[in-house]
């Protein structure tokens, strides 16, 4: 019998062995918020005329990705089959399964001690499903595996619950199957969680500790800063002390999440809730810093765990030179929601003022910029996206370079950029082109390993750099589409790289300078030019195109110039007459080469900067 909001215990007074935090955890698009969907119509939470379809994804552009961008927490009120009298309160979070958002998912199992496995039954185990599993092996979380779309024709579950099994060592049986969109098999799932899930664990008469795992900012209230309580109690009007900065707060509202916010008196060990303090900047309520109170509070903070660490560098530039301040307010308002996005000032001399911005990978680089385009209304232009190396010169100086505008001249000793470590799943049959292209793209194999007779996991090395752009495309291409890809950071490796100017009539571009393997620089140099020829208008005096390493000069174009015919008003005569009127026009060319400057439009830029044909925006990303 599901239960319905009235019996809910009061938060402040829940019994602890009552209570089951988890999480869901996923590939992208395997039904995660489907399935949280059916937790809450089962569980009574949502009315029946309120549901909608992903109903915890509350912004738009998630909703018309069809992508969960933020972590969501709810609290679900569930009387078990076993022990209907007793009701117990699930504090669930839906979390995000794209790779950039990895943080998302580590900080949600941060404040779990049971995490629900999904794994859709026609698709089977894909990449992420593998990164977000051992995140949870790492956290000592009791993972249930549970297999969606049972319902599709091309679903085969006795196949992959074998998988499964094999993966994470139970018995096929112990695979629970759902079908997240008709409801088959979730009240099963939700009994599942109350039998196999540990009760959190805290000294209730300690003092309170409570871990900050997500902070979001309403611009009614400030920030909303969600907490998991692992000792003693906060109470409302409590004053409350931040322990990694010191700063003290009070405690203008408490409450949970049920979906939407509840207040209450307080939370107690092991709940899952916000507060509300009346902060107005995000940074001031860090991510896995700990909360307790002012008197008497607690000595030891829990422990956290890293800020998110910036993958991908782009620099964003207004369209209109004078939307400038705009942008910088924009992206002062949107860090509010997300302390990942990190930024500072920018010039260049052919865009103007602009921001050099960090990003933790294409998809959160496409969705920030998708969302100051279309939540302030600014015109951007994004810059080709590059990773940070790390520069040492012959004299022992050392540069770290986030554009490539910024890689120092000189006799330079290494260059280091950063690498990662690449899992890829795929049929089989497909081994040999995904080696082939990871060859291509300076790849070192670690591995390969047999999920299933024709299911293989790739291991490989690859520098950053050359998977941000069109790695992935290139994948599904080759793998008709059935390739999954995730990775992680492992550090960064000595590597022989240039720098490749593109110089306008003698003239460098910082705009278009990129930072490039030694062996790809002359292709990249060859393409580059050939697409300013077609894109540069003739002007008045011809222009020289040229791409450089240094010094040398390894690839050129030349845009004609327009000739006028000064001639024409000549009808036979003298033809030193005509040799005059030539040497004059050569003569004012001459002069025109040498003060005039290469204008080049607007939309040159655009198309040669833009990353958008380089970052996948799409939902079945990785």
């Amino acid at each position: 019998m599901p239960a319905t909001p009235n019996n809910v215990p009061e938060p402040s007074r829940t019994d602890p062995a009552l209570i089951r935090n988890f999480c869901i955890i996923a590939h992208i698009d395997h039904g995660k918020s489907t399935l949280a969907d059916r937790m809450l119509q089962l569980t009574g939470v949502v009315e029946q005329r309120q549901m909608r379809a992903q109903y915890l994804d509350r912004m738009d552009i998630e909703r018309e990705r069809g992508i969960t961008i933020k972590s969501q927490a709810v609290r679900l009120p569930w009387a078990p089959t076993e022990d209907p009298a007793n009701t117990h309160i699930l504090n669930m979070i839906d979390t995000p399964g794209h790779v950039d958002f990895t943080y998302e998912v580590s900080r949600s199992l941060a404040a779990c001690e049971g995490t629900v496995l999904l794994v859709d039954a026609a698709q089977g185990i894909e990449a992420q499903t593998l990164a977000n599993l051992y995140l949870a092996m790492e956290n000592d979380l009791k993972i249930i595996p549970v297999l969606n779309k049972i319902d599709l024709p091309a679903a085969q579950p006795e196949k992959f619950s074998e998988e499964l099994a094999n993966l994470i060592g139970c018995d096929p049986d112990d695979v629970l199957r759902v079908s997240a969109k008709t409801g088959i098999g979730v009240d099963a799932l939700l009994d599942r969680v109350v039998r196999d899930v540990p009760a959190p664990v805290g000294v209730k008469d300690a003092p309170a500790r409570a871990m900050i795992f997500d902070s979001v900012y309403d611009s009614y209230r400030g920030v909303v800063t969600y907490v998991r309580v692992i000792d003693g109690q906060l109470n409302k009007r409590e004053r409350i002390k931040m322990m990694s900065t010191g700063a003290t707060h009070e405690l203008l509202e408490i409450g949970v999440s049920s979906p939407e916010m509840t207040s209450a008196d307080g939370i107690g060990v092991g709940e899952v809730g916000y507060i509300i303090t009346g902060v107005k900047d995000v940074r001031q309520s860090k991510v896995g810093d700990t909360i307790t109170s002012k008197d008497k509070g607690a000595t030891e903070a829990l422990g956290g765990y890293k800020d998110p660490k910036p993958m991908v560098f782009s620099g964003l530039y207004p369209l209109d030179g004078s939307e400038y301040p705009d942008l910088r307010e924009a992206l002062d308002k949107l860090q509010l929601n997300d302390a990942a996005l990190v930024y500072e000032p920018e010039t260049s001399a052919a865009l103007g003022f602009g921001f050099r911005v960090g990003f933790l990978g294409l998809l959160h680089l496409d969705v920030i910029r998708e969302r100051l385009e279309r939540e302030f209304n600014l015109e951007l232009i994004a810059t080709a996206p590059n990773v940070v190396y790390r520069v040492i010169m012959e004299d022992g100086k050392e540069h770290t370079v986030t554009n490539p505008s910024e890689f120092p001249e000189g006799k330079i000793d290494k260059v280091f950029e950063p690498v990662v470590r690449a899992t890829i799943l795929a049929p089989s049959e497909f081994i040999g082109s995904i080696m082939e292209l990871c060859q291509t793209r300076r790849g070192t194999l670690l591995g390969m390993d047999y999920l299933s007779e024709d299911r293989v996991e790739i291991r490989y090395t690859l520098p950053l750099a050359e998977i941000v752009f069109d790695f992935f495309d290139n994948l599904k291409s080759k793998t008709r589409g059935y390739a999954s890809l995730d990775y992680e950071p492992t550090g960064e490796q000595d590597a022989q790289l240039v720098k490749v100017d593109i110089l306008l009539h003698g003239d460098r571009v910082d705009a278009f300078s990129a930072v490039t393997h030694k062996d790809a620089a002359y292709a990249y140099g060859v393409r580059l030019v050939a697409k300013l020829r077609e894109l540069i208008p003739r002007q008045a005096f011809e222009i020289p195109i040229q791409a450089a390493v240094g010094s040398r000069v390894i690839a050129r174009e030349t845009i004609r110039a327009i000739r006028k015919d000064v001639l024409a008003k000549c009808y036979g005569g003298d033809i030193s007459r005509k040799r005059k009127l030539l040497e004059k026009q050569k003569e004012g060319k001459k002069r025109m080469k040498m003060v005039g400057s290469v204008e080049v439009p607007q939309e040159a830029f655009i198309a040669v900067l833009s990353s958008e044909e380089n970052a996948g925006s799409g939902k079945g990303k990785k």
